[in-house]
């Protein structure tokens, strides 16, 4: 004969798994509810991430090509008058040139009509340069200063006792700059240490 308290006992431990077990069908696991609700979240904040990312490599970008603009504007309203300038410093050059030939005697015993024309080319020659500062253009003179390739054009090299090997001894023609550029180099001749007596003497011994 069966024991009915052994049935009531199987029977409570059936009720007891069904009630354990994987639910009702069709109900997914807590666990797997949740990060299926979580997923659509994480995949915006990613999205807005990359969105932001792309705004302000936009926004440099921008930047940049604002700042690149204003200098080559800049560039050009300074350096675009180069080919002009160095037309104009051939008349300035004239004009030094004509003074420079104006001897003092001239200058004192000359009647009042050849003063007057010698101040005049004096004053124009200082408007004209006043003109090219306006522009940007600057004259320079070199004179004594360290010989620098990059701004002075060496013609030849002499003797100076005034001045140290490898400086400027004499300034043929000044130089122009133009903002922070050589528009003309300064003609210059390069001081080399003078010989002494002795090395002289040497000299005249191996000829």
């Amino acid at each position: 004969m069966t024991d009915p308290t052994a049935r009531q006992g199987d029977d409570a431990v059936a009720e007891t798994g069904n009630g354990q077990g994987n639910g009702a069908p069709g109900q997914d696991p807590p666990q797997a509810a949740t990060a299926a609700e979580a997923d659509p979240l994480t995949a915006a904040r990613r999205e807005a991430a990359e969105y932001k990312d792309k705004l302000l490599r936009t926004l440099a970008e921008m930047e940049n090509l604002r700042r690149r603009t204003e200098r080559e504007v800049a560039d050009a309203r300074l350096y675009g008058i180069a080919g002009f300038a160095r037309e104009v410093l051939a008349v300035a050059d004239n004009m030094h040139r004509a003074l420079g030939a104006v001897g003092p005697e001239l200058r004192e015993q000359g009647d009042a009509q050849v003063k007057s024309l010698i101040e005049g080319v004096e004053l124009t020659e200082r408007e004209l340069l006043k003109a090219l500062e306006k522009s940007g253009v600057k004259k320079f003179s070199p004179q004594g200063e360290k010989f620098d390739p990059n701004v002075h054009q060496a013609m030849f090299e002499m003797e100076s006792a005034e001045v140290p090997p490898g400086h400027v001894a004499q300034v043929i023609q000044a130089g122009y700059m133009i903002g922070d550029r050589v528009l003309r180099p300064a003609l210059v001749a390069v001081a080399k240490a003078a010989k002494t007596p002795r090395s002289a003497n040497n000299d005249n011994t191996s000829n």
